[in-house]
């Protein structure tokens, strides 16, 4: 196949504790899955789970022991941080029931959904979609994959975020409205899962704005901490 010009190198995110990249297919995440983050955005608490997308080059890998930086996006004066566990999917199907779900999962991943929030506000009110608040440049940012076989299946522990030193969302797995098997379900049945998706799963309550100069700390219990410096 001969191609215009080269193709684009493909993203990828770093395999912890190996020199192994994994390649991403598809982004997609879950909207309104923590009770408390569902009120605060407007939501009754529970809902059926619905869900949006951003680009695979959206990602913003982030090393441990590092600081990594994310630019401050244009056209926006209220940038919000959104703390959630990704899931990375090892391999596809569709329809897969929750019964099933693990067999599906490569790994897990500290992420971080950063949101235009004043352009989706005016997205919602005028019915339009979402994408230049959630599918911009380095919208994604995301630690090292943990691969499940060394973690085990995740279903509750610690999830937070800080910024400055100082405590803005502070939140347990365990309580997602949907489950990481749930959400598998029903979003295999609107789309094939393929090997290289990540599923962003959700943010609990407390998402607010940052400015240029602030550094996030994100971090889940066996998954380590991410932290980024906006710029």
């Amino acid at each position: 196949m001969q191609f215009a010009f080269p193709p684009a190198v493909a993203a990828a995110v770093p395999v912890a504790g190996s020199s192994t990249f994994f390649p991403v297919h598809r982004i997609y995440c879950v909207g309104r899955n923590y009770v408390e983050h569902a009120k605060e955005m407007g939501g009754t608490g529970r809902e059926a789970p619905f869900f949006f997308m951003k680009p695979a080059d959206a990602v913003l890998p982030i090393l441990p022991d590092t600081v990594g930086e994310m630019h401050y996006p244009t056209h926006t004066a209220e940038l919000h941080h959104e703390i959630e566990m990704v899931v990375a999917i090892g391999k596809g199907g569709r329809d897969i029931a929750a019964a099933d779900a693990a067999s599906h999962i490569f790994g897990y991943a500290v992420g971080i959904d950063m949101t235009r929030r004043d352009l989706q506000a005016a997205a919602k009110k005028q019915g339009r979609p979402w994408c230049t608040s959630k599918g911009f440049d380095e919208s994604a940012p995301i630690g090292p994959i943990h691969r499940l076989a060394e973690t085990g299946l995740i279903e509750g522990g610690a999830i937070f975020l800080n910024v400055n030193g100082v405590s803005r969302q502070n939140s347990t797995l365990d309580k997602l409205i949907w489950s990481v098997a749930e959400t598998i379900e029903t979003l295999s049945g609107f789309f094939e899962l393929m090997p290289g998706d990540l599923i962003y799963t959700g943010t609990p309550a407390g998402v607010a704005a940052v400015e240029r100069g602030d550094l996030l700390e994100a971090g889940i219990d066996g998954l380590g901490t991410l932290a980024m410096r906006m710029v």
